[in-house]
């Protein structure tokens, strides 16, 4: 080769040298996918959290990984297609964001590492083998405190003295449902109450639901904790107030859309808490040695306005126990 070839060739070298290097660098960037079974506007506060969360463990998006955000829009059938979809682009983690998510992304993947901020009754549902050593690809945060269920019969019956009948909204296509359903019934059972249930699997079935809950007369309804459940908020609160029907739930952001009380796990901190399992697998842990965390803390949050419009007076001991109360 001649000198001046050869010379220009190293030039040339040189120059795309940086370029390749930023090429390699963009490359190997980690890309979480976000898999959800709400709406983008529903789920903002849950990934704005787990963002937070990120960052304080110095990872910011778009420079120390991506994200892909993929949405069910409140369309449980959506949710295998969506799985599809997330598995095919080969991301290094999936956040499934409830169970339901991850049952189907599991059905897909033994390899691909998955975090769920809302991992319920994962030891039944076969996604890992024990929650100390989940021994396969799933880990996360475990929601449901056992007792739960109960606790809320006696706040409904706080709120209402003398409530013995005492609806129940579910969504049993969930695979979350049936356990707490079970639990709430057995919990029913031992304090004599009588529990009238309905079935909801869609939003645009809420009103139906709660209304065959009026029409059945119960003193106040629980509504289990789902994803279909928890997007459809406003539309169980409206349809509630409306029948002059007291609401009992598991969530705070169902009380903010204007439910009447909540005790249950901050499903925030969930998904803040998410970030250091991503923080753990992006240095290299495996799902297989994180053990399952728990909420540490249950809130109660209160209504006033809600109660005011259904003719409630919250008692002054119920109130002094509130975390928050929205007047």
């Amino acid at each position: 080769m001649k000198r001046r070839s050869f010379i220009a060739m190293v030039g040339c070298t040189a120059a795309a040298y940086p370029l390749l290097l930023r090429a390699q660098s963009i490359q190997k960037r980690p890309l979480v996918a976000w898999m959800s079974g709400l709406t983008r506007s529903s789920s903002e506060s849950y990934f704005t959290v787990f963002l937070q969360g990120m960052r304080e463990l110095e990872y910011t998006e778009g420079r120390d990984f991506d994200m892909l955000y993929r949405f069910a829009d409140g369309r449980p059938d959506r949710i295998p297609a969506i799985a599809t979809e997330v598995v095919s682009l080969k991301p290094d983690l999936i956040l499934a964001t409830a169970v339901d998510s991850v049952v189907a992304v599991k059905k897909l993947t033994s390899t691909i590492p998955i975090v769920s901020g809302a991992l319920a009754d994962p030891v039944h549902l076969g996604l890992i083998e024990s929650e100390a050593r989940p021994g396969g690809n799933v880990t996360g945060i475990e929601p449901y405190l056992p007792g739960l269920p109960a606790k809320q019969i006696e706040l409904a019956r706080e709120i209402i003295p003398g409530a013995n009948k005492i609806g129940l909204l579910t969504n049993l296509n969930d695979p979350k449902a049936p356990p707490q359903r079970k639990e709430l019934l057995a919990a029913a059972e031992s304090l004599k109450v009588q529990v009238i249930e309905s079935d909801c699997n869609q939003v645009d079935e809420v009103k139906g639901a709660v209304q065959a809950l009026a029409d059945a007369k119960v003193r106040a309804t629980i509504v289990l904790q789902t994803s279909v459940l928890l997007g459809a908020s406003r539309e169980i609160a409206n349809s509630a107030l409306e029948l002059k029907l007291p609401t009992v739930f598991g969530y705070r952001v169902h009380v903010v859309a204007g439910g009447l009380i909540s005790y249950g796990i901050d499903l925030h901190w969930c998904f803040y808490r998410a970030a250091s399992f991503v923080h753990k697998i992006l240095r290299g842990a495996q799902p297989a040695d994180l053990p399952i965390e728990f909420p540490t803390k249950l809130v109660l949050v209160i209504n006033l306005k809600t109660a005011k419009a259904l003719g409630l007076t919250v008692p002054p001991t119920l109130l002094a126990r509130a975390d928050e109360v929205i007047e």
